[in-house]
């Protein structure tokens, strides 16, 4: 990757994160790969992902981002894994809807599901969100009612 590839792909990632799609779409226009990493490791779909940003996550997705490309380098995982922790639902909605595997573990296997962090959350207690989803029981995460619906296996 070039001086300028890495510059926007740090753009790309910064505007995943804190940006709208007008930035991103901007970049990738520009020529920023949706699916580089910054040097961290992260990628742009990841940090639009664990911060809620729906919107960015479509675009991404869009552009070419694959929904089960692991983030980091060791520290963070899975886009949908990252959602579902930080029970943003419209995110884990938009993954779903473009092919992430609801049972694709984090740490390359290793680590929780998606719907383990679904219903433990960041730091491994029990929770449910007051999020409205579609035709499922209040308090239950988008992931769980998949769950117990047996569209997923936990």
């Amino acid at each position: 990757m070039n001086r300028r590839q890495q510059k926007l792909s740090k753009r790309l990632a910064a505007a995943a994160t804190f940006g709208d799609s007008t930035q991103i779409n901007a970049l990738l226009r520009a020529g920023a790969c949706p699916e580089a990493s910054i040097t961290e490791g992260t990628t742009p779909l990841y940090a639009a992902s664990v911060n809620g940003a729906a919107d960015n996550v479509l675009c991404l997705l869009a552009a070419g981002s694959l929904p089960n490309t692991e983030s980091g380098r060791g520290a963070e995982g899975t886009p949908l894994c990252a959602a579902a922790c930080w029970g943003h639902t419209e995110a884990v909605r938009a993954l779903l809807t473009h092919g992430a595997d609801p049972n694709l573990r984090g740490d390359h296997g290793m680590g929780h599901s998606p719907l383990e962090w679904a219903t433990t959350g960041r730091f491994g207690r029990r929770r449910t969100t007051n999020r409205p989803v579609p035709h499922h029981t209040p308090g239950t995460t988008a992931l769980r009612h998949a769950h117990l619906r047996r569209h997923i296996k936990h």
